[in-house]
């Protein structure tokens, strides 16, 4: 066997591979599609009911008394950061 009868079976190989590769990600991605696709179609979750299920997020706090127990409890956790960090650091 020669150098180029190699070099084209290896080619051959190469592009036998890549595109079975392509083929079935092109199909898997298709079927994913569908089964998303018929899952929202039949299994569609009821809609809440009432207020009381919704969370809502404020971005900012009501009061002043909120923003207040805000920065207390930032103050604190990086309070406890900074003591657990020290004992960690006395440890080593």
């Amino acid at each position: 066997m020669n150098p180029s009868d190699l070099i084209s079976e290896g080619s051959s190989l190469m592009l036998f591979g890549m595109g079975f590769v392509f083929l079935f990600l092109t199909l898997l991605v298709l079927v994913t599609s569908l089964m998303s696709k018929i899952i929202d179609r039949y299994f569609q979750e009821p809609a809440p009911s009432g207020a009381s299920n919704r969370i809502t997020v404020n971005s900012q706090p009501s009061s002043s008394n909120d923003q207040g127990e805000l920065v207390a409890a930032i103050s604190a956790a990086i309070k406890m950061h900074r003591t657990k960090k020290a004992q960690a650091e006395k440890r080593q």
